[in-house]
């Protein structure tokens, strides 16, 4: 059975559209206006291995927010609707990834419920053109939407766009761990028998 999903939203902030196959090879067609945004989400889909088409036009000329924040929530849709019922997959996911000077723990619980913890200062306010803030309001979307926990730790670093790279990366990794199907399950991984 195909674990896809396609999301559309549109509202009078944000036009979105957005695929996503959970048992893809890491192919990414992003387009969101926001050129940092999209190499993040190239990151995701390669180390998530997951297929990836997002479409995106926002009001950028009031700044970036509504259209990370959008297309975060697009993706954590599109994610709990690939998973289904979520039966067999290992449900728990993390990951630990060094980026050069720049050290990230991530870690998921695909449980049904949405938390988010974000324990990551950015040293800067802008990562070129883009609002290092916008990290946060990303995961954030995306967790909610997802109905999953995500917690996400920067032990150190120093430079703003590795942070960054270093956090997309991680959460990534955590999330292929996470929704990979387990031979060893063959129902949902949970003694309440749901998730």
């Amino acid at each position: 059975m195909a674990r896809k999903a396609k999301i559309k939203r549109k509202t009078a902030e944000t036009r979105i559209s957005l695929e996503v196959n959970l048992d893809g090879t890491g192919a990414a067609e992003v387009s969101s206006g926001v050129g940092f945004f999209d190499h993040m989400l190239a990151l995701v889909a390669r180390h998530a291995a997951v297929d990836l088409v997002v479409k995106a036009t926002g009001d950028l000329e009031v700044d970036q927010h509504h259209t990370v924040e959008d297309v975060g929530i697009c993706l954590g849709q599109a994610v709990s609707k690939a998973l289904g019922e979520k039966v067999g997959i290992r449900r728990y996911g993390h990951a630990t990834v060094p980026m050069d000077e720049t050290l990230v723990t991530a870690a998921i619980d695909l449980g049904g419920r949405p938390y988010f913890v974000f324990n990551a200062e950015l040293p800067t306010p802008m990562i070129g053109q883009f609002e290092s803030q916008l990290v946060a309001e990303f995961w954030q979307a995306f967790a909610t939407n997802a109905l999953c926990n995500l917690h996400i730790n920067l032990h150190y670093g120093r430079n703003s766009h590795h942070v960054a790279e270093g956090i997309f990366k991680a959460v990534a990794r955590a999330l292929r761990m996470a929704v990979e199907v387990d031979p060893r399950v063959s129902d949902v991984p949970s003694t309440k028998g749901t998730l």
